[in-house]
């Protein structure tokens, strides 16, 4: 009777014992920016580096000049992921997320890569909630919100209109607005405020950016954009 109690007793305290093991899905969320200071990132070009600032626990860039100033995270290799943040635009500005950035060689401009755009309601459906393109030798096609693209092995284009995509009553002015982006192989999503503004899928022959680092932009001068809860998970194959 005694080894019975005994044996119910531990099967109760084991498992309280026991180390918390967290699920999969929250180990794989790595937070970017700690809240207190730009640790893990850097300013491109570097004499920008004074658009940006960290207050009240919070990411801000705020654009001195018309010039594309950048935030880049330290890691240059992020090739298949999840990101995600939130933004709050003060006025008007034109803003985005670089996705997969490299060095433009032509030195025409900082980086190459895919580019997320983010302004102000009203600065219309080529920027606000639109997939941007910055190559060298080759077309940079539109890719609207709205509108799913998809660039063959040719450069040849082909678009289609989004079911159900993002509305612009879904924008939150003045106020906090969530962005997540999903670039697996060739393809990538762009979310905000939960649904599906647009996504293309680069099939360029030779020409599709495989790897790269990821970057808080500012492209016009008076652009006040604040950045927060920026979080990153790698995607491995075969999942998403």
């Amino acid at each position: 009777m005694k080894q019975l109690c005994l044996g119910l007793i531990l099967c109760v305290l084991i498992p309280l014992l026991a180390p918390r093991v967290m699920p999969a899905e929250e180990e794989q969320w790595h937070r970017l920016f700690n809240g207190r200071d730009i640790s893990g990132w850097h300013a491109v070009p570097a004499s920008t580096a004074a658009d940006w600032s960290v207050k009240n626990g919070t990411i801000v860039g705020s654009g001195s000049e018309d010039r594309l100033s950048y935030l880049v995270w330290n890691n240059d290799k992020l090739a298949d992921f999840e990101f995600s943040l939130r933004y709050r635009l003060h006025g008007k500005g034109n803003s985005g997320i670089e996705i997969r950035a490299v060095r433009d060689p032509s030195e025409r401009r900082p980086f190459i890569g895919y580019h997320a755009d983010l302004g102000h309601v009203g600065i219309g459906p080529h920027i606000l909630g639109a997939w941007d393109f910055h190559f060298v030798g080759r077309e940079e096609p539109a890719c609207r919100r709205g509108t799913r693209l998809t660039i063959a092995a040719d450069g040849t284009c082909e678009r289609e209109r989004i079911s159900n995509p993002l509305p612009l009553s879904a924008i939150h002015q003045q106020g906090w607005n969530h962005v997540r982006i999903v670039a697996q192989g060739n393809r990538c999503a762009f979310y905000l405020n939960g649904k599906l503004s647009a996504a293309f899928c680069d099939q360029a022959a030779g020409s599709t950016f495989q790897a790269g680092s990821i970057g808080l932009q500012i492209h016009d001068a008076g652009t006040r954009i604040e950045f927060k809860d920026i979080q990153l998970r790698l995607i491995t194959e075969g999942k998403k």
